[in-house]
């Protein structure tokens, strides 16, 4: 029996996908942005955004600011029938990429975080901050998720919720 590829959805910053086919894989390549993969383990339906900044100045509803990009893509999968109440996340990035730069890859990770939080989707998993970019897989309709670091900086301290083994995180 012959394997089909799945069929490859890029998110570039400021867009959010969504998918409940079998045969999707949602990628990006983070730096200081974050990506926030949530998806629905029993309804099967997950989705991506790609968000550059973590507040919007005036409150203003742009897709590149945390807020905008977890609320969009909060409500696409409950339109496509996730339930608020099963949904999990797995949160990537938020590196410091220029060290004599404010590290907003950190303000990035700790805005997801807390919109998590205040929404009651637990993140599960992910791996953020650290200095080195990462290339992301995602597997929206089982949570499956492959990270690649991408550099060769030495480890650095990294918040990481989880170790791969326990989190569906798999290094490639």
């Amino acid at each position: 029996m012959m394997q089909t590829r799945p069929e490859t959805i890029h998110v570039v910053q400021g867009e959010y996908r969504v998918s409940d086919r079998p045969d999707v894989v949602i990628t990006t390549v983070l730096g200081s942005c974050v990506a926030a993969c949530i998806y629905d383990p029993v309804r099967g339906v997950g989705g991506m955004n790609h968000f550059l900044l973590p507040e919007a100045a005036g409150g203003a509803g742009d897709i590149r600011h945390a807020a905008a990009a977890m609320e969009r893509l909060i409500n696409a999968l409950l339109r496509h029938g996730a339930q608020r109440d099963r949904m999990q996340a797995k949160l990537f990035g938020g590196a410091r990429m220029i060290a004599s730069l404010p590290d907003i890859g950190r303000q990035n990770a700790e805005a997801a975080r807390r919109i998590l939080e205040t929404d009651g989707i637990p993140v599960i998993s992910g791996d953020v901050c650290g200095t080195e970019a990462r290339r992301i897989r995602f597997w929206p309709g089982t949570g499956r998720v492959q990270m690649l670091l991408l550099g060769n900086d030495a480890p650095c301290p990294v918040e990481r919720p989880t170790r791969p083994r326990e989190g569906g995180i798999e290094l490639f």
